[in-house]
């Protein structure tokens, strides 16, 4: 059993492995770089793979109470505004795979996980950067923003799309950038025409962008995400620089040429928070998941596009498999080589899904012409994926 497990990153990957882990028996010590916990992302969708974990670690009441569950799942073409294909949510999901589809605030997760964590024997240290590790054959060390000395069995970097824990144990640069850009959007569904609220997942697809909406905070606000490809207008600035103030006005150039129904949308909403999207290549092996007693898990090990919904959600599913692997071995590096053999093929699975839906969602000319009359034949078929929210 691991005594000491330390933890680098306090974000939604972090928190689910120190929980996961804490359950499992580990002693659990998590370092997060920032004063203080916050997401500044906006809404996140869980399959039913992800709800399935949370359920099993007592969190279904906690996510019942912040999340929505929506009935269904709706493509539109985002020029015509004309449905393209459905798939049913709600009990139809909880029917096939036992576990409901959910739709929620990042903020609202993370802070249901640290709800979760504060309960158990785990500790954790704000405004604490790592700098550095070290790893013999009987444990790993790491230097402490205080230049300390900090002794553990094994390190696991949940330290996001920047990871240092990454570059300390892979050297393989920062991610690259993808192209595209992602204007995200809460509003109040009360400020809202009645005619523009939902209680349901909408994707519009158009050539070199989609947007997607769904509801959050229980149904009372609604997430709305438009991506576009382009870059910063500004291109000195870092892309570690990661959020940044974006005008609506330039959104709306981007999506002239989109339908009424979409355009109304798009008006009712006054801001919009502009992320540049980066990713790496998916995984090729192991050895980007774990080498020796340090591991990596979420963002810091396979960051994907956005085009499959299972960014945190692989996270979560990496804290539960490390979390078993932990429970059931004495040898640590053996234990952490299993984790990474279990793990990196069905992430590297995920991240390629995840480009391709991309290239499919914003297609244009024959691809999309294709694209739409797939969808018309098998939208339910094409839609859902037995294989990804089955579980792993």
């Amino acid at each position: 059993m691991v005594q000491q497990l330390l933890i680098a990153g306090a974000g939604i990957g972090g928190m689910a492995a120190a929980l996961a882990c804490a359950r499992a028996g580990c002693g659990v010590r998590v370092f997060e770089r920032a004063v203080a916990l916050s997401e500044v992302g906006a809404g996140i969708q869980i399959g039913p793979n992800v709800t399935r974990l949370l359920h099993h670690w007592g969190l279904q009441d906690a996510l019942a109470a912040v999340a929505a569950f929506p009935q269904h799942l709706q493509v539109r073409d985002a020029l015509t505004g004309r449905t393209l294909g459905n798939l049913a949510l709600g009990d139809a999901m909880q029917q096939r795979y036992g576990a409901p589809y959910a739709t929620l605030h990042r903020a609202d997760l993370l802070a249901l996980l640290q709800s979760a964590v504060q309960q158990t024997s785990a500790q954790l240290q704000l405004d604490h950067a790592l700098q550095h590790f070290s790893q013999t054959a009987s444990g790993v060390s790491v230097r402490g923003s205080a230049a300390e000395e900090i002794h553990g069995d094994a390190l696991v970097g949940a330290d996001g799309l920047w990871s240092p824990v990454r570059q300390w144990l892979l050297h393989d640069g920062p991610p690259r950038s993808t192209g595209h850009l992602a204007y995200r959007a809460l509003v109040r569904q009360a400020d809202l025409p009645h005619g523009l609220r939902s209680q349901q997942v909408t994707a519009w697809l158009g050539p070199n962008l989609h947007v997607v909406q769904y509801p959050v905070c229980g149904g009372d606000w609604l997430n709305v995400v438009a991506i576009v490809h382009g870059q910063l207008s500004h291109p000195h600035t870092s892309l570690e620089h990661w959020d940044h103030s974006a005008n609506a006005a330039d959104l709306r150039a981007s999506l002239a040429g989109v339908c009424a129904p979409l355009q109304n949308l798009l008006q009712a909403v006054a801001s919009w928070r502009l992320w540049v999207l980066c990713d790496r290549p998916p995984m090729t092996g192991a050895h980007q998941q774990a080498q020796g007693r340090v591991a990596l898990l979420g963002d810091a090990a396979h960051p994907m596009r956005p085009y499959l919904a299972q960014g945190a959600g692989m996270a979560i599913e990496d804290a539960a498999t490390l979390a078993s692997v932990l429970q059931s071995g004495t040898d640590i590096p053996a234990a952490l080589a299993h984790y990474a053999r279990q793990r990196w093929q069905r992430n590297a699975r995920v991240q390629a899904r995840a480009q391709r839906n991309g290239r499919i969602f914003h297609a244009s000319g024959l691809v999309r012409w294709g694209r739409d009359r797939a969808m018309q034949l098998g939208g339910e078929r094409l839609l859902d994926l037995p294989w990804l929210y089955g579980g792993g």
